[in-house]
């Protein structure tokens, strides 16, 4: 038969609420009794259910995390971050892989609320005006990843996206590139994809090229998808000098349909990604890319997520973190 709270308070020659106010340290207990409570639950062996200890004190102890998807390496060496983070504040984290799909989001909202998460780590491909309703009802602490999260009112982790798109467009044009593809991972109605397209229209026209909308293509952040793109330009004649493909997945993707059609990287066609996670790396050429502090943005996440549950409030609602261009292989001078 298991040891109760009410056994402990029965040998103790205390109430159930004194053991519980010394167990969760919610009031203060003098040190006399707290010393013979803590004796007494180690001369039965007490272990405190930590389940219902949990909605005594209104915290489960858990970050809901959500990603689009989870084969994604910039998505695998951002959670490495998010878990060892959120395990030194004493969470675990609750991983949901919505595969960028609207219905599954929604889904899995409705699981961390019935979890009664104390936060959530949200990465979208794309925001919908339902986002917003389910966002405001929950009434959580909120932070998402690499994009302006004000049109949601939530925190966000992100580099500029704008600035950085400009910095790779400008180095693909001192190589001497002036027909320029960009494989961007959003669209014309969600901020990811016009600062994209900001910053390398600007770098475009800042050196006199002119800027042409049909150069510009939406990936979503999917190998596949950029595959096609690429493909289907160089099949109808139409390919690039330099394709600036915004994930290094979508770099690669452009990099099979070059060499699939007979081609060659650098050579034929420079490729430049984004995020240098270890697929750039490791990935032959070895791919020109925009550097993001992946480990640091997964680790600010989190820690904002604590600050908002203690009851203190971000400084700023976006945080933005600093970037590098890596200059590598699937690139060259014309």
């Amino acid at each position: 038969m298991s040891i109760t709270i009410k056994d402990v308070a029965k040998k103790a020659n205390v109430s159930i609420s004194t053991v519980s106010r010394v167990i969760n340290g919610s009031k203060p207990v003098s040190e006399d009794i707290k010393k013979r409570v803590f004796e007494v639950i180690e001369e039965l062996g007490y272990s405190p259910n930590p389940v219902a200890r949990n909605l005594v004190m209104k915290k489960s102890k858990l970050i809901g995390v959500m990603i689009p998807d989870i084969s994604s390496t910039f998505v695998g060496e951002l959670l490495n971050a998010v878990e060892e983070i959120a395990k030194t504040y004493g969470y675990d984290i609750i991983l949901c892989n919505s595969y960028g799909e609207l219905k599954q989001e929604i889904r899995y909202f409705e699981l961390f609320k019935s979890k009664q998460v104390e936060g959530i780590i949200f990465i979208t491909r794309k925001i919908n005006e339902i986002h917003k309703d389910i966002i405001k009802a929950l009434n959580l602490p909120i932070v998402m990843i690499n994009r302006d999260g004000s049109e949601l009112d939530v925190l966000s982790v992100s580099i500029d996206q704008a600035k950085a798109c400009y910095d790779m467009t400008n180095y693909l044009v001192t190589l001497g590139h002036t027909d320029i593809a960009l494989i961007r991972t959003g669209d014309d109605h969600e901020s990811f994809g016009v600062d994209q397209v900001k910053g390398y229209r600007n770098a475009l026209e800042e050196n006199k090229i002119e800027f042409n909308p049909a150069r510009v293509f939406e990936g979503y952040f999917s190998l596949e998808e950029t595959y096609k793109i690429v493909d289907s330009l160089i099949k109808e004649g139409d390919k690039p000098s330099a394709i600036f493909a915004a994930s290094d997945e979508m770099a690669v993707g452009a990099i099979n349909a070059i060499v699939d059609n007979g081609l060659s990287v650098p050579e034929d066609i420079s490729v430049a990604g984004s995020y240098d996670s270890r697929i750039s790396r490791i990935y032959r050429p070895k791919i020109t890319t925009i550097k993001h502090p992946i480990y640091d943005i997964g680790a600010i996440a989190v820690r904002l997520i604590i600050k908002k549950i203690n009851g203190q409030e971000p400084k700023d609602k976006l945080i933005i973190m600093p970037y590098e261009i890596i200059i590598r292989d699937s690139t060259k001078r014309i």
